[in-house]
């Protein structure tokens, strides 16, 4: 049996081994060459201490209406985080009823910050602290209260960028790091106001990284350990050199407090938001002018690709950068200007990282194919207003072809028909679709489990144009007599908007 003397000095060990290796104070790599500690691990106060000049807390109030009258009770102020904020929150709010009622009130919210730059009184935070704020504060480690301009956010990557008068205060300010360098296992310290305990110091690991979290289009975070709760967002996340590698933002907890759950957006994300905000107070994002799915491994097989990545292309938006035909519905984009596509979600990132106008080689698989096309960059922000008011499709497929021997077929569970007057009535089908009109699904079927709809339309199968039900028979047929195991259909909706869908051809 160990006796506890050793067990005590194996305790020292380990943790001595590992605090000296977050703060750089020895040399030795940490659980290399350990020696024994005879009084606890070496302290990281002095990187706190040269930090926490930098890290402010933010406070913004709001006036809203309300119910108001002789006697009303007025809302109390309570710490961020109180175990009591959901019942007031609900007590207050709904009081006045659907009446609605007259006059208002201020909420007051509170969360954390930092200053990225001394001379010019930069300080971010997230979007979502001072969102819909009438007036924001930003209050000091040492006292100091300041008020703050808004100088633009983004609510994509929930970023805030504000401004305060660096005349009326000397600042502190921390510059950002390279999150890219930091590995799972790295230390790291969080600084920031949870529960309104401005100044609040912790440290713990980074625990995974390029999290989707379902945010936003362009979830990328670091998951750490490190103690963050509610008050802690739009503060910063340092490595051990006192570089700003995150901004925390979210937590996984049922209780509302930390469980050792906590997600920042990696500076390097981050960093390229603040400079664009700064420069122009709003974003200048590149955009392709594609619609993507992901590359399952059944579409992969479709595609005769030997292994499921990059992102297939669904759909081209009408004017868009690429609606040229450098690149097609059913191409799949496997590198972006010299970065692998691993994933559907690393596309719309590093198309966005990128500059507006640049001038990039993409690399597509067509038809199993490998090819590069040369593809020069819209901003996101003018596509955005083109996407969505866009009906039509991107012209694939052609209905004036000769008539069909058959005016429908069975065929994977599907009842197709031709797509005429009468069935572009019946289905609300728009005019500038085209292909083949799927009329009926059978229950329990392959194409039931795909989630195909009467009402949608085949326009491609396999990468091939089909007009008629003889076509989708016939396409269908010849993909059976190569040996296929799938079926790769390109469908539209009744308004033309494309989607990918393989069916197993069992």
């Amino acid at each position: 049996m160990i006796s506890d003397t050793l067990l005590r000095a194996a305790r020292r060990t380990f943790f001595a081994g590992a605090t000296a290796f977050v703060v750089g104070i020895v040399a030795v790599p940490s659980f290399v060459t350990p020696t024994i500690a005879s009084d606890g691990p070496p302290s990281v106060a002095d990187l706190a201490e040269r930090l926490l000049g930098a890290v402010v807390n933010i406070s913004t109030s709001q006036t809203v209406k309300g119910t108001e009258g002789p006697g009303a009770v007025p809302m109390p102020q309570l710490p961020e985080g109180s175990p009591f904020q959901d019942f007031f929150d609900d007590f207050f709010k709904n009081r006045g009823g659907e009446k609605g009622g007259g006059g208002g009130q201020k909420v007051q919210s509170l969360g954390s910050g930092f200053v990225v730059d001394a001379d010019q009184g930069i300080v971010v935070t997230n979007n979502h602290v001072i969102a819909d704020a009438d007036d924001i504060e930003v209050n000091f480690s040492d006292g100091i209260t300041l008020k703050a301009k808004l100088v633009g956010t983004d609510t994509k990557t929930d970023v805030a960028v504000l401004k305060v008068d660096p005349k009326g205060h000397k600042l502190t300010a921390v510059k950002f790091g390279d999150s890219t360098k930091m590995r799972v296992g790295d230390w790291v310290m969080a600084i920031g106001n949870p529960f309104g305990l401005g100044g609040t110091v912790t440290v713990g690991i980074v625990s995974a990284r390029n999290r989707d979290i379902n945010s936003g289009p362009y979830d990328d975070f670091i998951q750490t350990d490190a103690a963050i709760n509610r008050g802690n967002s739009g503060g910063p996340l340092f490595d051990a050199n006192g570089e700003v590698i995150g901004i925390n933002t979210a937590i996984i907890s049922p209780s509302g407090g930390s469980i050792g759950i906590g997600f920042s957006i990696p500076s390097q994300l981050a960093a390229g938001v603040v400079d664009q905000l700064r420069q122009y107070g709003e974003t200048r994002r590149g955009w392709l002018g594609v619609r993507i799915q992901p590359v399952t491994d059944d579409i992969a097989e479709s595609l005769g690709m030997a292994t499921a990545k990059g992102a297939l292309v669904a759909g081209v938006i009408k004017g868009g950068p690429v609606d040229n035909g450098s690149v097609q519905a059913g191409d799949v984009i496997i590198k972006f200007d010299g970065k692998d596509i691993h994933e559907m979600r690393d596309l719309p990132r590093v198309v966005a990282e990128s500059p507006v106008g640049k001038a990039v080689d993409v690399v597509i698989v067509r038809k199993g194919v490998e090819q590069t096309v040369k593809v020069t960059l819209g901003r996101l922000e003018d596509g955005e207003k083109l996407a969505s008011g866009e009906n039509g499709n991107t012209g694939q497929g052609n209905s004036d072809k000769a008539t069909p021997p058959v005016s429908t077929a069975s065929v994977l569970g599907m009842t197709v028909g031709e797509l005429n007057d009468q069935t572009r009535q019946k289905f609300g089908i728009a005019a500038d679709v085209s292909g083949v009109v799927i009329t009926d699904v059978a229950k329990d079927s392959a194409a039931a489990e795909r989630g195909i709809q009467p009402g949608e339309v085949i326009t491609e199968i396999a990468q091939e144009s089909v007009g008629t039900p003889k076509d989708v028979m016939d396409r269908i047929g010849a993909l059976k007599e190569q040996g296929r195991k799938n079926a790769l259909l390109m469908l539209a909706s009744k308004t033309g908007e494309l989607r990918f869908v393989t069916i197993r051809m069992d």
